[in-house]
């Protein structure tokens, strides 16, 4: 499996409670320039809408730019493909308030030699409070004081 971008942040800015798995309609430009230059998933998240499920806010730079065609946008909405009890599981998700669908990562499951279906893995989340985030960084300053002790010993 080979990550081409990964969302840091979105563990300290939000408690995770579910992640689902989702591959991505992309076209062919899309798909080699994530793979060759990546891309960031900061400021993108994921919407239910009567038609389906969309990836929104995500920036794909054109791979050749000089070839790009005129009709094509960086930041269009990508559909995502679930199966249909996963798009009823999160249209019922979606209706309750305070949760959101946070992109985790974008990467590729490659089942066999030259296979690579580029997948999106988001969460449900719901925002962490300022004390909420005070505390997860006392947590990790804990972590490394015990590491570091433990790694002198």
């Amino acid at each position: 499996m080979k990550v081409f971008a990964e969302n840091k942040k979105a563990g300290f800015n939000y408690i995770i409670e579910e992640k689902f798995e989702a591959g991505v309609v992309l076209n062919g430009q899309e798909a080699k320039s994530i793979k060759t230059r990546g891309l960031s998933l900061a400021g993108s998240y994921v919407i239910v809408k009567p038609d389906g499920v969309f990836w929104v806010g995500a920036k794909i730079p054109a791979y050749q730019p000089a070839n790009a065609g005129a009709d094509y946008h960086e930041q269009r909405d990508r559909k995502l493909l679930l199966r249909k009890h996963e798009i009823q599981q999160l249209n019922g998700i979606a209706s309750q308030k305070g949760l959101t669908f946070i992109p985790l990562r974008l990467y590729t499951k490659q089942r066999y030699e030259g296979s690579g279906k580029i997948k999106l893995e988001f969460g449900v989340g719901r925002g962490k409070k300022k004390f909420d985030k005070r505390e997860t960084l006392k947590k990790r300053e804990v972590e490394r004081e015990i590491g570091r002790t433990m790694g002198r010993t």
